[in-house]
């Protein structure tokens, strides 16, 4: 029988970094503020943080959450929530990339306009994820050193795919971009006349010392996203066919990236007491036939991955009362039997 999401938690008692993740409009905000309600219920000092172009925690939590800072979360203690401001994130991350680059073109004597060059760095099509991995690191290593749990809300599937595959990538390319600098400082100082003045810049190589502070908050990253013990990923999804199909892609993608799966969050299912007490309502006895047949498939392809089912609210999740019922249903033994006829 699979975990629920109390014994999964109870078993990971160092677990520090929470992702939620799966398709649009599947529930990932709800999920990750319960999840950073209940820990901070539990007295751990918990941030919640919207990676979320389109954030929605002020909405769940029915207060001003926006602006890109730490925000104290009025009525629950222990609690902060922040949503980055990705243009904010962005603009930072352009003005370092164009520094970097006329700084290489300054060392190498290119005496060309390095704008052309900056424009072509800060335009490729996984830039704006690119600055916000480099967001999520500092989160992790600085900016929330001294909170207990991390929750990050996550993009849409594919935004968030191309998020986390940047760990992969990123490390690579550091790793290339390093060698390559070396392999052109060796060079400089091999067809210098004056060795001695030569090394010395090297060894104050601005470029050189940037990557390998690079190299070393990502080997710092990584280390801490691919340990079960500290880190876990949570795919929401609707029991419907396309949500369904999206999460189970998505854990194969996050596996191969070496990303530890906490497990699987049914949201908005319909009670079967509520569908018998609505006989009358024609839709709504459509759409809990549809859900039994999807229950099978979850069962089925995603069974020991089950954490919770959270049911169908009469009305959108909205302020501290709504979680607090949210965080009761998630937290209850996850039993599938409420669900079926």
């Amino acid at each position: 029988m699979a975990q629920t999401l109390r014994e999964f938690l109870d078993s990971r008692p160092n677990l520090r970094y929470i992702f939620t993740g799966g398709k649009g409009g599947v529930g990932k905000t709800v999920t990750a503020a319960v999840l950073a309600y209940q820990f901070a219920l539990e007295g751990k000092k918990t941030l919640v943080a919207s990676l979320n172009p389109v954030h929605s925690l002020t909405s769940v939590f029915g207060q001003n959450l926006s602006g890109g800072q730490f925000r104290q979360v009025e009525g629950v203690p222990n609690l902060w929530a922040v949503e980055v401001d990705a243009s904010d994130v962005v603009a930072r991350y352009r003005e370092n990339i164009a520094k970097r680059v006329r700084e290489f073109l300054k060392y190498a004597d290119i005496p060309v306009d390095a704008g052309p060059f900056v424009d072509i760095a800060v335009t490729n099509p996984a830039f704006e994820e690119s600055a916000m991995f480099d967001k999520m690191i500092d989160v992790m290593l600085n900016e929330a050193r001294d909170f207990d749990r991390i929750v990050f809300d996550t993009a849409a599937v594919a935004n968030a795919i191309r998020l986390i595959g940047l760990s992969k990538i990123y490390g690579l390319w550091l790793s290339r971009m390093i060698q390559s600098r070396k392999e052109a400082l060796s060079l400089r100082v091999q067809l210098s006349f004056r060795k001695e003045k030569v090394e010395e810049e090297v060894r104050k190589d601005p470029m050189l010392a940037d990557l390998l502070d690079m190299n070393d908050r990502f080997t710092r990253v990584k280390k801490l996203l691919v340990d079960p013990e500290v880190t876990a990923f949570f795919f929401v999804t609707l029991p419907l066919t396309l949500p369904i199909s999206v999460v189970k892609r998505f854990i194969e993608q996050v596996r191969a990236y070496d990303i530890p799966v906490g497990g699987v969050l049914v949201n908005s299912c319909i009670r079967a007491d509520e569908a018998r007490r609505a006989a009358g309502d024609e839709y709504l006895q459509n759409k809990f036939r549809e859900q039994m047949g999807y229950m099978q498939v979850i069962e089925q392809d995603l069974g020991p991955l089950v954490r919770s089912y959270i049911p169908l609210y009469k009305s959108e999740v909205h302020g501290l009362d709504a979680l607090k019922q949210v965080a009761r249903d998630m937290f209850a033994p996850a039993d599938a039997a409420l669900y079926i006829a």
